[in-house]
């Protein structure tokens, strides 16, 4: 399949961006990809911000394979219900849960929410989260750096903390990072810290739980430049249009490329992978 090589110049005021406002369109799903199967028959997935961007292609993708599926997003209620709407068409139970990961409250309902529902958890994706560029440290205020990380790590951890409780041998927890956290950038200096710290987490966590011999595997994907809703929400109009174009691939990829990443690592086929990263970014070396 063609992806697009570039943008046309586009911003959204609303963060972290609405998926149907797009131009383009996110690609999220493609037979090539995502074929019908059954990896994840059975299982029950929470994915926080799975209703748009790569959020909505791994909820696709494990749909595809047999799962259903819980949703937690925030706001962007359209995105949700389009993505749910999907996963419904694919024979497979769909969740909605909206509210705001950063806080406790809410990242305890949905775990009680999908157990009153489901009666388990197999696999938690985390995987919501907010950026906001600053191109000067010095003005970067106090409530962007709280949001960024009560969102991107505190809401990451609020989830594990909350699924641990019902996660089983043979269950795993997968988080979104980034490649930011390896290569850093230039105006995104707090989300890169909260990539970095995910990292981090998984790295620790995985561990724990290895030596705990608890048979529950930790892993991070690492997405590059990928044509999501946080694009033009985040990004000038000049920034998007050349959106990606720096990778050695030249281009920027699309939700759906992610995908197969997340099937891998919450499959059976990973069952002796854990406390590692996937680095989906257009061919962008990191030493990690």
């Amino acid at each position: 399949m063609n992806f697009p090589s570039s943008f046309p110049m586009q911003h959204q005021n609303h963060h972290p961006g609405f998926e149907y406002e797009m131009n383009p369109a996110p690609i999220y799903n493609d037979e090539a990809y995502n074929k019908k199967g059954e990896l994840l028959s059975g299982k029950v997935a929470i994915i926080t911000g799975g209703d748009s961007g790569i959020g909505r292609a791994v909820s696709v993708a494990y749909a595809n394979q047999g799962a259903d599926i819980v949703i937690a997003y925030f706001n962007e209620n359209k995105d949700a219900e389009d993505t749910k709407k999907i996963i419904d068409g694919l024979g497979r139970k769909c969740t909605l849960i909206c509210g705001d990961i950063s806080q406790v409250d809410f990242c305890n309902t949905v775990i009680d929410k999908t157990i009153k529902e489901y009666g388990k958890i197999d696999i938690l994706v985390n995987n919501a989260a907010v950026q906001y560029e600053c191109k000067d440290i010095k003005q970067l205020p106090d409530e962007q750096f709280d949001k960024t990380f009560k969102t991107n790590v505190y809401g990451t951890f609020y989830m594990t903390r909350a699924a641990m409780q019902h996660l089983k041998a043979g269950g795993c927890i997968i988080n979104t990072a980034s490649v930011v956290a390896f290569k850093g950038n230039e105006t995104l200096i707090d989300y890169s810290m909260t990539k970095g710290a995910i990292v981090a987490f998984t790295r620790s966590l995985s561990t724990a739980l290895a030596k705990g011999k608890t048979g529950i595997r930790v892993n991070a994907v690492a997405p590059g430049p990928i044509w999501t809703p946080f694009i033009p929400s985040s990004f000038g109009q000049e920034e998007v249009a050349k959106f990606g174009s720096d990778t050695p691939i030249g281009r920027a990829g699309q939700p759906v490329e992610c995908a197969g990443a997340y099937v891998f690592l919450a499959s059976d086929c990973a069952s002796y992978i854990t406390g590692q990263t996937i680095h989906v970014n257009g061919g962008e070396i990191v030493n990690a």
